[in-house]
């Protein structure tokens, strides 16, 4: 897979530029940013400033910051047809005889900025109308070299392959999302506790990280720009496209679904020592979970243990020694934009940067943050400047943020897979919110009018009982 862009990438000089373009009224053609890319300029320049040349190839930071944002004006499909327009026309591969010597400078250059591109954003090629635009415009250099036909033939092999890879990893992680959620108590013969399955803390913390990783590792970075996707109010009426977002809606799932369990875990036993060991198991879990990188779980867990039915056991906390709760709390603390997160994720990705060893360059962000954060950078990208042009600092700045998640993704977890205990993990019964209200009103009264009434309702709607 072509490297992932660091800072270093966003400066580095590439070969020669593309053919000059006329800069419209308003364009920025100041101080470049990637390689001559202005920092601002309309979608067709910056379409041109992609297509290679004889002697012009664009720098890889700049493919992978345009393939990504670019996104939001212009549909991938559209986008590779006009790529491939411009390359027949630029290069005349559309006349009955070609220059074959000039061929042989672009070919490669053609062949490799389409193996990138099917690389880093392979589902943009799903739709056999894109191969065909591959096949159309390869077939027409083929003839002046055998190799391009053989190395089209890799490319496109590569790309069913991986398709096909991710085709299989959706479906399975969506179906695991798909729990019974009960609202009573399971069946005792379905239901099984976590610590009955896994009693050691650390150990835990390893197999959520092995079912963070796992998951991440399906999200495709345009993923984090279709799911903003709005209409271009300047293009038409349109959305670019449906949504192509399975596998950033399955993570989320994933983490409403640790919090639930957790949940369930800590509600599920009827006495209240019990309770509170579980209670101190899951904050155990959290702070390996922390000394690990893997904040997703970490913050699960915290919310999971922060749900109203968990938190109103007073009896139960009672019984806890909350100091290392607090302290993880803290690390997690909204307050400041989360600002004592963002300060350990920094930590964080730095040891990732200089690690020694896997363990150490494990970094699982917490998403939900990301995507909210993703989600301003792509408010930037989307609004176009009052000329009419597209903001490309904000696309490198996009890109940055994105670029570094696919460095955390691609991350191979170090620890060994236990099977019973991330089955355990995924299928285990969950109580929905009225369950787990009901499993806390039974462990500790209702201790005013308000949870008296909720719970008498309960006990109708659900048990029938008055």
């Amino acid at each position: 897979m072509p490297r992932t862009l660091s800072a270093s990438d966003m400066v580095t000089p590439g070969s020669p530029g593309p053919p000059p373009t006329e800069p419209t009224d308003g364009e920025q053609a100041g101080q470049p940013l990637l390689d001559g890319a202005p920092s601002s300029a309309s979608l067709d320049t910056l379409i041109q400033h992609l297509v290679p040349t004889t002697d012009y190839y664009p720098e890889k930071a700049y493919i992978f910051t345009f393939l990504l944002s670019a996104r939001l004006f212009i549909e991938p499909r559209e986008l590779l047809a006009r790529v491939c327009h411009l390359c027949i026309e630029q290069q005349q591969l559309d006349q009955p005889v070609l220059d074959k010597a000039r061929v042989r400078k672009f070919g490669p250059k053609l062949l490799q900025l389409l193996a990138e591109w099917t690389e880093t954003f392979p589902r943009d090629f799903q739709e056999e109308s894109t191969i065909g635009h591959l096949k159309d415009v390869m077939g027409r250099i083929a003839p002046c070299d055998e190799a391009y036909r053989k190395r089209m033939h890799q490319v496109l092999q590569a790309l069913h392959q991986k398709l096909a890879t991710q085709g299989q990893g959706p479906e399975g992680l969506l179906g695991a999302d798909k729990p019974i959620s009960y609202r009573t108590k399971p069946p005792a013969s379905i239901h099984r506790e976590l610590l009955g399955v896994c009693s050691d803390p650390y150990t835990l913390a390893q197999q959520l990280t092995h079912v963070e990783l796992e998951r991440l590792r399906h999200i495709g970075p345009e993923e984090f720009v279709q799911a903003f996707v709005n209409k271009d109010p300047l293009a038409s009426t349109k959305p670019c496209f449906s949504d192509k977002t399975n596998n950033l809606e399955a993570y989320v799932k994933w983490f409403n679904r640790l919090c639930y369990l957790v949940a369930t875990e800590i509600c599920m036993p009827a006495k209240k020592k019990q309770r509170a060991q579980v209670v101190e198991f899951f904050i155990d879990v959290a702070r390996e979970c922390f000394n690990i990188g893997n904040f997703n779980s970490l913050m699960a867990i915290i919310s999971g243990m922060n749900m109203s039915p968990v938190s109103r056991l007073k009896k139960t906390w009672a019984k806890v020694k909350t100091a290392k709760f607090f302290i993880l709390e803290h690390q997690m603390d909204p307050t400041g934009n989360f600002c004592n997160y963002r300060t350990a994720l920094r930590g964080a990705a730095h040891r990732s940067l200089t690690a020694h060893s896997s363990r150490e360059k494990i970094v699982i962000p917490f998403f939900s943050l990301l995507i909210k954060d993703i989600y301003f950078l792509n408010e930037g990208c989307a609004n176009r400047l009052p000329n009419g042009h597209v903001n490309f600092e904000k696309f490198l700045e996009l890109a940055k943020q994105v670029g570094e998640f696919i460095t955390w993704k691609q991350v191979e977890c170090p620890f060994e897979q236990d099977p019973s205990i991330t089955h355990y993990l995924h299928t285990a019964p969950i109580f929905s919110e009225d369950g787990l209200y009901l499993a806390s009103y039974e462990s500790e009264s209702p201790e005013n009018q308000t949870e008296k009434e909720r719970w008498k309702s309960l006990r109708s709607s659900i048990l029938g009982k008055t």
